[in-house]
């Protein structure tokens, strides 16, 4: 395994200012990105934790996805008074979902070990996992490669209700199916039956998707130490009880602070993806097995969106206090929740995480404490031997190709092939045609209208003509190169699917199929630096 830094082109501007510790960014944050970690221990010595509830829980839940004794061994290290963590977070997707999700937990282990060694003390890394999260079509889908593109494989399973992910049971026929359907469409390898066996156990063992999502992370990070969080199990609300009662008093001025940070972004000229108004609640009430999103009205009454739900404070602290499982953060207050319950000496996220991070300063400082240092997650290419080699073949470099694809050397290539030119010949013989009928069709329009409307008809047959021998010959000409245009849309969809970030789309499977799990082990084991923008990995 090779890994090489490479830049990447086209970033937000917020993304780029912030790894260059610009000032018009870095005022929205507590800390500068990659700092030493010195001065945030000393800022979290000032602070208290309930480690030995946290650690209680953390065992249950862990302990329910069977995880590894590595798991185990780091949340009894975390009840020590000067562990850390270093924490990220992503949905549940299936298999994992894309490959940024895979890169986050990578980005948390590496980050985790750099900084025990820096700081000689124990640094736990956390993965939080957004089951509080309703939007199942977000997660129910896999990508895999189908030259020249790649195919969606959809887990179809009716979901009426916006209910959490944590509380979405799995529908075992339709799910075992559509695990069929993906492994049926891999190529058969050495390690394809075992792979086969150890999902299908996973999903087998899972009532909900969130188990499935843990079942396999533990799977393919066995002896990282890796503990898992679900935001959306009833033991974690429980936790979070006193903390949803502090939101609740402290809604104004969190509301208004987050409205102000992103208009102060906006005058910067930074875009960010977020929508937020004075009156935000920034909470959700599940209501009848749905997420509802709270609002506050002038008069202090707190309300659904479509006014499925009204509460007065006294009655949504009361509910804080006696169910606290029937409210969940939104991307505002889950970084504070994450924040308020783990002693974080960093925070992993990817661009568009870092980019709504720094709206929420205002947040940490209700509650009078600081955001914790945010660094952006390692981003991987991950390059197969043939992938490799087929760059070498046509001369093309691994930075030009995962920035642009390689659709303009394509065409370039093709053209190469395409001497003398065929469009530019059949061209040429079209105005030469028409030039020779010009004689024809001056006599038929001076005899009749009708004759000359029939030499123009004549001459558009004639051009016709033409053009489908053109386009014979193109596609001959294609057939005989089909082996290198195949060459050309392999690298397309391996190294710039959809125009984007493979991490974006690709899923781990083929690559689980072809090297085995042992390839994102090796990669855990690695220390990057995380101020390279992202990484080519040669497998």
């Amino acid at each position: 395994m090779r890994i090489d830094p490479i830049h990447l082109h086209n970033q937000s501007n917020l993304i780029n200012d912030y790894r260059y510790n610009k000032n018009k960014i870095i005022q929205f944050f507590d800390y500068q990105p990659f700092s030493d970690s010195r001065q945030r221990v000393e800022d979290l010595k000032e602070r208290s934790f309930d480690r030995e509830q946290l650690t209680t829980v953390l065992e249950k839940i862990n302990k329910e996805w069977d995880a590894p004794e590595s798991t185990f061994q780091n949340i009894n290290r975390l009840k020590k008074e000067d562990s850390t963590v270093v924490i990220g977070g992503q949905q549940a997707g299936l298999m994992t979902g894309p490959m940024y999700s895979i890169n986050k937990v990578i980005s948390i282990i590496q980050l985790a070990k750099q900084k025990e060694e820096e700081l000689k003390t124990p640094v736990i890394p956390v993965f939080w996992i957004a089951g509080e999260d309703h939007d199942f079509d977000e997660i129910n889908h896999v990508y895999l490669p189908d030259v020249p593109k790649m195919k969606k494989y959809k887990l179809i399973q009716e979901v009426v209700q916006k209910s959490s992910v944590s509380d979405l049971k799995i529908d075992e026929i339709k799910s075992s199916q559509w695990l069929h359907s993906l492994f049926e469409d891999l190529t058969e390898t050495e390690f394809t039956n075992d792979l086969y066996a150890l999902v299908k156990g996973c999903l087998d063992q899972s009532a909900t998707y969130v188990d499935f999502f843990a079942r396999v992370i533990f799977q393919l990070f066995e002896e990282d130490g890796l503990v898992l969080i679900d935001s959306g199990h009833p033991l974690v609300r429980r936790m979070e009880s006193g903390y949803f009662i502090q939101l609740i008093e402290r809604q104004p001025e969190i509301s208004k602070g987050v409205y102000r940070a992103l208009k102060g972004l906006e005058e910067e000229n930074y875009s960010i993806a977020l929508d937020a108004e004075p009156d935000d609640a920034h909470l959700f009430y599940h209501h009848n097995g749905e997420r509802v999103l709270l609002t506050r009205t002038e008069d202090g009454k707190w309300i659904g969106k479509q006014n499925e739900v009204i509460f007065t404070t006294d009655e949504l602290i009361a509910i804080a206090k006696e169910q606290p499982e029937l409210l969940s953060n939104n991307v505002v207050t889950r970084p504070l929740m994450q924040e308020l319950l783990f002693p974080s000496l960093a925070f992993i996220g990817g661009p568009g995480e870092i980019s709504y991070w720094s709206v929420l300063k205002p947040v940490f400082l209700a509650f009078q404490i600081k955001m914790p240092p945010v660094f952006p997650r390692l981003s991987f290419t991950y390059l197969t031997r043939n992938t490799e080699k087929a760059l070498k073949k046509y001369d093309i470099t691994t930075e030009h190709a995962i920035n642009k694809g390689v659709s303009d050397i394509k065409n370039n290539w093709l053209m190469s092939k395409n001497e003398p030119s065929i469009d530019k010949i059949a061209e040429d013989i079209k105005q030469a045609i028409e030039r020779a009928h010009q004689p024809l069709r001056e006599i038929a329009n001076e005899m009749r209208s009708d004759l000359g409307a029939l030499a123009k008809k004549n001459l558009y047959y004639l051009h016709s003509n033409v053009d489908y021998l053109e386009d014979r010959i193109i596609k001959a000409m294609k057939e005989k190169y089909d082996k290198e245009l195949y060459e050309f849309d392999l690298l397309n969809i391996a190294l710039r699917p959809a125009e984007g970030l493979q991490e974006r789309v690709w899923n781990p499977l083929p690559w689980l199929n072809e090297y085995g799990i042992d390839f994102i082990r090796r990669l855990a084991k690695e220390t990057c630096s995380f101020e390279n923008e992202h990484y080519a990995v040669y497998m």
